[in-house]
C-alpha cells in the first residue's frame, strides 16, 4: 500500500514527492538501527504498528521521502538513511512510539516537515535512526486575532496557518517564509526567519509543550500554569526560563507552540532599495543596520546579489555560456537589461498610513543623503478608514510573503546552474554565518567568498538578513547533483568558507546534518563548557539516547562512549 501523501494540497504534494523521487540517483539500500539484529528490528517494527497503523510504518522504496534529496556524496555511497520512518498522529501514539524506542535503544530523527532543505531535509543525524515524522500532528489548536497569537502542533505549515486565518477572516498575518510549505514549529525551532514585523521567529515564542525521550509532557512559561489566559501572551516565567533548551535541540520533542503573529495593518508600504557597485554592500549595511536599531525599520531587511536576482529569472546559461565565473562587464550588463542592482534590498513598513508615510519620508531623506546613487521605492497600500489590508489583494512583486502570503516562490533558484536540455537534478548547500552589521565586516567577508567560489568557477550566489546587531549571511551553491566537478567544488567551496568563518570567530546559524559536528567543534570556550553542559542536560533527561543523537554535535553518552556505534555515524 502507498504511504498517505504528506501533503493535501495537489500542488505541494506533486512538487514534493518530484523533489525527493526524481533526486535519487543511486538505489536505496536498506538499513539497522545501530546495535540492533534484523530479529529484534523486525519486532519492533511490529510494535510500532500496533500503536500507530501498518500504514503509517514504512520501509524499503517508501522512505524515498526520507532521504536527504541535495546529498552531495550519495553517489559516493555514503547517504544519511534511515532504517523505517514512523508517523504518529497525536501525542499518545508518539509516546507510543517512544515507548518502543526506549525497550529496542532504537533513536530517531525527529522532524516535523522535513523541509529543512539545503541543511538535511528529513535525513538522520545517525544511519539506520528511525525518521519520526511528526506531519500528521497537524493541528491549529487557536488562533487568537485580539492578541495576535497562534498554537499549532509540529505538522502545521504556514500555508495552512495562512488560509486558516483567511477562511476564519482573522485580523492577523503570520510570518511566512520564502518556501509556505515548511512546518512552523520546524521553521521556529531552526531558527528560521520571515519577512514580517514578526518575522524572526523563535524570539516570538510564547508557550511551548514538548515530551521527554521517557513519555511525559513539559509546558513552559505561563503555559505550565493550568488554564492561564496569559499562556501565551507572555515570555516572562518564574524560576529558569526553558524554552530556549528546545531549539535546535535534542533534549524533548514539541508537539505544541505558541507563537506571535502581526496585526494585520490598516497600511503596508512596499519598500526596495538598490545599488549598483560590488563594494556598495558596505554602504547599505552601514545605513539600515542603525535604521533597525533605532527601531526605523521594524522587521528583517532581505538583501540579495545579482546572481542571486539572476537565478529567478533563468538558468545560468541564459546568462553566461562560458566556463567560470560572470564576468563583472557581462554582470554590469545583466543589471542594465534588468534594472536590478548589485546588491538588491527589500522590505516592509507596516502600519497607520500616517506613520508609514513618515517612515518612509524619514527613510527616504537619509538615503538621499548618504547613498545618492542608491534607488529607493515605495508603493503605498492603504485599507479604507477603520479597516485592515487583505494580503491577498496586494500583488506581486509587493506582496507575498511580506504580507504573510506563502508560495513556493524561490525553488526554481536550485535548477540555476543546471543544463537547459532539461537534464541534471538542481540543488543547494549553504554556508550561513552570522556577522556583525558592520559594512567593513560584510564588505571583507563578500570578498573573501566571492574569491572562495571564483576559486572553484563558481559564482557568489548569496543574500542576507539584517537584524538589529547582526547580518544572518547566506552563501548559497545552487549545482548539478549529477555532476562529480559540481559536487566536488561545493565540498571545496563550503570547507574553505568554514575555515574562513573560522579565522574570524564566525559561526553559523545552522547547519547541515553532515557537518553539525564541525559547526559545533567553534564553540570551545572553557574546554567546550558549552557542550559539556548540554550533555549533562542530554544523559539526565535521554539516559539511552533516543532522540536525534548528534544533533548540533550534542551526542549522548551511548554514543560518545561506544566505538562500534560511531560506525553509523
Amino acid at each position: 500500500m502507498a504511504p498517505s501523501p504528506a501533503y493535501l494540497d495537489a500542488e505541494y504534494q506533486a512538487t514534493h514527492y518530484a523533489l525527493f523521487k526524481h533526486s535519487i540517483t543511486v538505489p536505496l539500500k536498506p538499513v539497522l538501527p545501530p546495535g540492533l539484529s534484523r530479529y529484534a528490528f523486525d519486532a519492533a517494527l511490529i510494535k510500532y504498528m500496533a500503536v500507530v497503523g501498518h500504514d503509517q510504518v514504512l520501509q524499503g522504496d517508501a522512505l524515498t521521502e526520507y532521504i536527504d534529496p541535495y546529498e552531495l556524496q550519495e553517489a559516493e555511497g555514503k547517504r544519511r538513511m534511515p532504517s523505517a520512518a514512523v508517523r504518529p498522529k497525536n501525542v499518545e501514539e508518539l509516546k507510543g512510539v517512544l515507548n518502543v524506542c526506549e525497550e529496542y535503544d532504537i533513536p530517531v530523527w525527529t522532524f516535523s516537515r522535513g523541509k529543512n532543505l539545503g541543511y538535511g531535509g528529513p535525513a538522520p543525524r545517525v544511519n539506520g535512526s528511525i525518521a519520526l515524522d511528526l506531519h500528521r500532528m497537524n493541528k491549529i489548536l487557536e488562533v487568537n486575532s485580539n492578541y495576535a497569537y497562534a498554537l499549532v502542533e509540529p505538522g502545521v505549515t504556514f500555508t495552512e496557518l495562512y488560509e486558516y486565518c483567511v477562511a476564519n477572516k482573522l485580523k492577523v498575518w503570520p510570518s511566512v517564509p520564502s518556501l509556505g510549505w515548511g512546518s512552523v514549529v520546524g521553521n521556529t525551532l531552526d531558527r528560521g526567519t520571515g519577512f514580517t514585523p514578526t518575522g524572526t521567529h523563535h524570539q516570538h515564542i510564547a508557550g511551548v509543550e514538548a515530551m521527554l525521550a521517557n513519555g511525559e509532557l513539559v509546558r513552559t512559561g505561563q503555559f505550565a500554569v493550568s488554564g492561564s489566559p496569559s499562556s501565551h501572551l507572555s515570555k516572562f516565567t518564574f524560576g529558569p526560563s526553558i524554552e530556549g533548551l528546545f531549539l535546535q535541540s535534542n533534549l524533548g520533542i514539541v508537539t505544541k507552540l505558541g507563537i506571535w503573529l502581526t496585526p494585520a495593518p490598516q497600511s503596508f508600504m512596499s519598500c526596495s532599495f538598490d545599488m549598483p557597485n560590488f563594494e556598495d554592500v558596505a554602504i547599505i549595511t552601514d545605513i539600515f543596520g542603525p535604521l533597525r536599531r533605532n527601531g526605523l525599520l521594524p522587521n528583517s531587511v532581505y538583501v540579495s546579489n545579482i546572481t542571486e536576482m539572476l537565478g529567478m529569472l533563468g538558468h545560468r546559461e541564459d546568462f553566461w555560456k562560458e566556463p567560470g565565473p560572470i564576468p563583472e562587464w557581462r554582470l554590469k550588463e545583466l543589471q542594465r537589461r534588468f534594472n536590478l542592482g548589485y546588491w538588491n534590498a527589500k522590505f516592509g513598513l507596516y502600519g497607520a498610513k500616517d506613520v508609514v508615510k513618515a517612515q518612509f519620508n524619514e527613510l527616504k531623506k537619509i538615503l538621499d543623503k548618504k547613498a545618492p546613487i542608491g534607488r529607493l521605492q515605495g508603493k503605498l497600500f492603504i485599507a479604507r478608514e477603520g479597516e485592515v489590508l487583505d494580503p491577498a489583494k496586494i500583488p506581486e512583486p509587493h506582496g507575498g510573503f511580506f504580507v504573510g502570503v506563502p508560495s513556493l516562490w524561490s525553488l526554481p533558484m536550485v535548477k540555476f546552474r543546471l543544463p537547459k536540455n532539461g537534464k541534471g537534478i538542481g540543488a543547494h548547500y549553504d554556508y550561513s554565518p552570522i556577522i556583525p552589521s558592520s559594512g567593513a565586516a560584510v564588505l571583507e567577508w563578500v570578498k573573501t567568498a566571492r574569491k572562495v567560489c571564483e576559486d572553484q568557477n563558481f559564482d557568489l550566489f548569496c543574500d542576507f538578513f539584517m537584524h538589529e546587531r547582526h547580518v544572518i549571511f547566506v552563501n548559497m551553491m545552487t549545482f548539478d547533483k549529477t555532476n562529480p566537478d559540481d559536487r566536488q567544488s561545493v565540498q571545496n567551496i563550503f570547507q574553505n568558507l568554514f575555515e574562513e568563518g573560522k579565522k574570524r570567530g564566525y559561526s553559523k546559524y545552522r547547519s547541515h546534518v553532515n557537518t553539525m559536528d564541525q559547526v559545533a567543534s567553534l564553540y570551545d570556550f572553557n574546554n567546550h563548557a558549552y557542550r559539556r553542559f548540554v550533555e549533562t542536560i542530554k544523559d539526565a533527561l535521554d539516559p539511552k539516547g533516543i532522540l536525534s543523537p548528534g544533533k548540533q554535535g550534542i551526542w549522548p553518552k551511548r554514543f560518545r562512549d561506544n566505538e562500534p556505534l560511531k560506525a553509523h555515524l
